[in-house]
């Protein structure tokens, strides 16, 4: 899609309330705007994600992109040339081996997550922005990865580990050996939602106890992948992803935005039922400070109605709806 084609899109997205809105705002306000989407333009989010083996990663990834990818890079030292990098666009996802092999293998695994951890973009900032670890909900067997989170990740987050760590719990229709799992709505019965929220808590205590930090928690199943065949529907996969781009630096959550699954049919239909995950996705597209002078909606509406467009193509979206809005605001 060219940039033509993207502001003919935009055009006909907004109404003409929503470009009288846009025109009202105050010099500063316009420059926020404009400086924010030019700063999300090229940047580049980095996920790390790891877990011990068999917790789903591969399976994960994919529910949460809507695709299968094929490892296009590895780490070229001897310690990470074992985890996988996806590159799809202005979002990397790293994938770590899953320990719980052998003692020999988690040694060396670790080193490569901690030399993974501690690399530094062409700005001199830690290169990985959010750590996405993931648990086996059906297994009472944690000890590998709670060591993986007290000793080897949040040591090496920097400041703020916290901001960039999140624990999922895959495997929730496994919880209690497939028993009250609702397998027409694709998700738990009362008695299962208990059980996984108890779950949640003594993963977090436990956290808590190891390493002193609050880490946010969810439960959730990304769907049996059988080589060659459509992946199973998932479930409370939109609400990890609202909790990695909730993590995610402003800037860079376009970049993730997105790569985001876009088959709702069995993907993103099934969820808590908490919240419109999919709305509060895209309302933290848009960084708090531009809220607070706007209702968002505008911005959202110039948005969304080119990303599920253009792909990968991250950069042109975005100069395509700075183009509009210049067009609009001047």
């Amino acid at each position: 899609m060219d940039v033509t084609s993207i502001l003919e899109t935009l055009n006909k997205s907004l109404s003409q309330r929503d470009k009288d809105y846009l025109r009202g705002l105050t010099e500063s306000q316009k420059e926020k705007i404009l400086k924010w989407l030019e700063e999300s333009k090229n940047a580049k989010a980095n996920i790390l994600v790891t877990g011990a083996t068999g917790c789903g990663k591969s399976s994960t990834i994919n529910a949460l992109f809507g695709m299968e990818k094929a490892v296009v890079g590895t780490g070229a030292d001897p310690m990470t040339m074992d985890i996988d990098k996806y590159d799809l666009g202005n979002l990397v996802i790293w994938d770590s081996p899953g320990l719980g092999d052998s003692p020999e293998k988690d040694e060396l695994h670790k080193k490569g997550i901690i030399q993974t951890l501690e690399e530094k973009d062409a700005q001199g900032n830690l290169l990985i922005d959010v750590v996405l670890v993931i648990l086996d909900g059906s297994s009472r067997d944690m000890g590998t990865s709670y060591g993986l989170i007290t000793d080897v990740i949040v040591p090496h987050l920097g400041k703020n580990p916290e901001k960039r760590l999140l624990v999922g719990i895959n495997q929730a229709d496994m919880a209690m050996k497939g028993k009250h799992w609702d397998d027409v709505n694709h998700k738990p019965d009362a008695e299962l939602g208990v059980f996984l929220a108890e779950k949640e808590r003594s993963v977090r205590q436990r956290i808590k106890e190891g390493c002193g930090l609050s880490i946010e928690t969810l439960s959730y199943a990304a769907g049996y992948k059988e080589e060659g065949k459509p992946q199973e529907p998932s479930y409370n996969i939109s609400k990890l992803l609202y909790y990695i781009v909730d993590l995610i630096p402003n800037n860079k959550r376009l970049a993730v935005v997105s790569q985001k699954n876009k088959n709702k049919k069995d993907r993103y239909t099934y969820d808590d039922g908490k919240k419109d995950y999919d709305i509060e996705i895209n309302n933290k597209m848009v960084p708090d400070y531009i809220e607070d002078i706007t209702t968002g909606a505008a911005i959202g509406a110039a948005l969304g109605s080119v990303i599920p467009g253009v792909g990968t193509a991250v950069g042109g979206a975005i100069g395509g709806v700075c183009g509009l809005l210049k067009s609009i605001f001047w």
